[in-house]
């Protein structure tokens, strides 16, 4: 097998190759090394590539496939860490010079179970400092950069896990998603980028437990790699409330049973907080649901007049980097990226009544979503306003151009369709619909019911059945 045939094979095919002793997880491993190797003077994807650990991990694999041990879904599978999640001995530097030398004691709890599932740590991916941005770069580690065309952002602020797995090292790539952070970098690449819905997968760390809005998914090249991660990370702890109790939502509706839509029904939202969508991004997104409508499914458009609450969104995300970063400006002021000093200043002007009616706006938007999905199965539309922004962008200040109409900030102007669900909590995935007029892959974002997190990626996957993606690869990977 070619060593690009190898490097691009999903993780699904990869893992039955390995059960049936026909790939060998050290010479997988090896192969995945040294093209990461070989690609990060040019990608600058990974803080940490982790070879020795690997490779050890992957014998210690190989003797478990050889001795017929019982083998996990993902037993021999690389997958690489964003670099805000724990892997024990390694550094966790949060994208930033205050944690440059910050080694983790122990596996985060998502790490464990990927562990538990066979799965192989290579290498911690890069993400701006505190993944404050829809971009991957920043002052203490430089600039990621897309494998389609490296002029291009990758997206953010799970962007070095999405050019890793876009550019073939590795299969699976773990992200977290706070306002974006996974479907963004996802659609900027060419991926499945899944955001679970809130408390499907524990997420531990955060802050605010009960106020959460963070979540962590998988980056892959399919949606059956996707939910076969899913699968693995999903599941309560004791830690995360969210997680606490509830029924078991992992079935599937019946209506999606067969590839016969004719129980679904499609609202599409053309717009959400952003003035204005490409034209290519717009006719890659009706070329996509009329696959779904070539299926069976009935399209109808949501005319409803929708608060996306952009501004009170925006208070809250800065608000937090006020507060949560206010004990670092001393030491670090000078060495942080200057994105995220605006936000803390930007967030230090908003008032505790500021605060506590974008709390109210927040419910408000969860309780208006419910009830489109009172009258629809799906909500659909593109990902981003537009194809992925030039690298060294700025997020703070820079207006979003779409068709060379400037649209704001990139919250206004570009992301505008991925903030409103990480408030809401409802399970939400982007998928690869096609390329824009620069060549650049597009993606189509599919938000469901809560809980119906297998209903979204069965919906997703019959797009991808119709209009397969996964053959593409960038021309230099």
């Amino acid at each position: 097998m070619a060593d690009t045939d190898l490097l691009f094979m999903s993780a699904t095919k990869a893992a039955a190759l390995i059960r049936a002793r026909k790939l060998s997880p050290v010479t997988y491993t090896r192969a995945v090394l040294a093209a990461m190797e070989s690609a990060q003077p040019r990608l600058n994807c990974f803080v940490t590539i982790m070879a020795d650990q690997a490779l050890a991990d992957a014998q210690r694999a190989e003797d478990a496939v050889m001795a017929g041990e019982p083998l996990g879904p993902l037993h021999g599978v690389p997958v690489h860490i964003k670099d805000l999640v724990d892997v024990a001995g390694v550094r966790t530097t949060h994208g930033t010079a205050i944690f440059a030398d910050n080694v983790a004691r122990a596996d985060d709890i998502l790490v464990t179970r990927l562990r538990q599932a066979g799965a192989i740590i290579v290498a911690k991916t890069t993400t701006p400092e505190f993944g404050n941005k829809g971009l991957t770069e920043g002052p203490s580690f430089g600039i990621t950069r897309n494998p389609w065309n490296t002029e291009r952002t990758p997206g953010g602020s799970s962007g070095g896990a999405a050019a890793a797995v876009a550019a073939g090292l590795a299969p699976l790539g773990l992200g977290t998603d706070g306002a974006g952070s996974v479907r963004g970098p996802a659609a900027c690449c060419g991926l499945v980028g899944l955001k679970p819905t809130l408390g499907a997968v524990p997420y531990d760390t955060t802050r605010d437990a009960f106020g959460n809005n963070i979540y962590a998914g998988p980056l892959s090249r399919t949606v059956t790699d996707a939910a076969i991660m899913h699968t693995v990370l999903s599941g309560a702890t004791a830690k995360d409330p969210w997680t606490q109790g509830g029924e078991d939502r992992r079935q599937l509706s019946p209506g999606l049973i067969g590839q016969d839509l004719s129980a679904i029904r499609i609202g599409y939202v053309e717009r959400c907080a952003n003035p204005r969508v490409a034209a290519d991004m717009r006719a890659n997104t009706l070329a996509s649901l009329d696959a779904w409508a070539g299926l069976g499914a009935e399209v109808e458009e949501v005319t409803d007049a929708i608060d996306w609450i952009e501004l009170e969104g925006r208070i809250l995300y800065q608000s937090n980097f006020s507060v949560f970063c206010a004990p670092f400006l001393p030491k670090w002021q000078n060495q942080m990226d200057p994105v995220t000093l605006a936000f803390m200043q930007r967030g230090a002007t908003f008032s505790l009544a500021d605060f506590r009616n974008a709390q109210f706006a927040r419910t408000a938007l969860f309780r208006q979503i419910q009830t489109l999905f009172e009258r629809y199965d799906f909500l659909v539309m593109p990902t981003h306003s537009r194809t992925a922004l030039p690298v060294g962008f700025d997020a703070a200040n820079d207006e979003v151009e779409v068709d060379g109409v400037k649209c704001g900030i990139t919250r206004q102007g570009w992301t505008s369709y991925q903030y409103p669900f990480n408030l809401t909590g409802h399970p939400a995935i982007s998928i690869p619909s096609g390329f824009g007029t620069d060549g650049l892959p597009t993606g189509i974002q599919v938000v469901g019911r809560w809980g119906q997190d297998t209903d979204v990626m069965r919906f997703a996957s019959l797009l991808e059945l119709t209009r397969p993606w996964a053959q593409h690869r960038p021309k230099a990977a």
